[in-house]
């Protein structure tokens, strides 16, 4: 029997924003004849989701995901967050206290969609967490010390203690080295939809400022995060052209 077969019920939202400003109209950027969100919404669906949902300001993102059958929600365009398009389609969607919602990012097309089980199955089995999400050991120095890749430390029980841009844990001695793991936290989510009402209605942490890290905004106020720990990294998202051109490759191929 496959590993995924067993997983709890849950919803992916794909939240989508078209005022990209590293890659602009980023969502609808053409990936082998099809938009990207586009991609990224079939690869939800090769997951063992009960429904995938792309969350959107814009009515031309609406109108590609009517065009390929794909259900899409027109939210408000005063979001900040991610997040918070989220918490708007769970409140939509009226959706009940302990539903389980996977966020999983409009620029990430090759994403596979074991990952997005393990996300909605490891927030299932740490009842007592708001949040799940993924992380993969590090042991390149310069990507340890890169404020672009943002790590997490963990408790015993494999919930997140904090997330920086910083190298943590900071190893002071070089004999201890060998024996510090690093994780480099990947950006997929998983949500209780009670969490997303309560999160609209959080103000921002000071450590979240600083870091410039979302998640932080939980831990600040009391929220547990549950990480799974992946063997390897999932393929990188789009951020720049770079990234669609390399993509393009590999999807856009008949």
């Amino acid at each position: 029997m496959h590993a995924d077969s067993k997983a709890p019920d849950f919803l992916v939202v794909i939240p989508a924003r078209l005022g990209s400003t590293r890659l602009p109209r980023k969502p609808l950027a053409d990936i082998g004849g099809k938009p990207m969100v586009i991609r990224v919404a079939e690869r939800a669906k090769q997951s063992l989701a009960q429904g995938v949902v792309v969350a959107t300001d814009s009515p031309e993102i609406q109108a590609a995901c009517d065009e390929h059958r794909i259900e899409c929600l027109l939210t408000s365009e005063n979001h900040h967050t991610g997040t918070e398009r989220i918490a708007e389609v769970a409140q939509l969607l009226k959706l009940p206290n302990n539903a389980l919602v996977v966020n999983v990012q409009g620029d990430e097309p090759l994403i596979p969609p074991e990952l997005i089980n393990q996300v909605a199955r490891t927030l299932a089995e740490h009842e007592q967490c708001a949040i799940s999400t993924v992380a993969v050991p590090i042991a390149d120095i310069a990507e340890i010390n890169n404020p672009n890749v943002v790590k997490v430390v963990l408790n015993r029980s494999g919930e997140a203690l904090y997330f920086s841009r910083a190298p943590i844990p900071f190893v002071r001695d070089a004999q201890s080295s060998a024996k510090t793991i690093h994780l480099r936290h990947l950006g997929i989510y998983g949500y209780r939809a009670n969490f997303l009402q309560a999160y609209t209605r959080l103000e921002p942490a000071p450590p979240e400022q600083a870091e410039a890290l979302e998640q932080l905004r939980a831990l600040w106020n009391g929220y547990s995060i549950a990480v799974h720990t992946a063997l390897e990294a999932s393929p990188a998202g789009v951020d720049i052209q770079e990234d669609l051109e390399r993509v393009r490759k590999l999807l856009g191929r008949p």
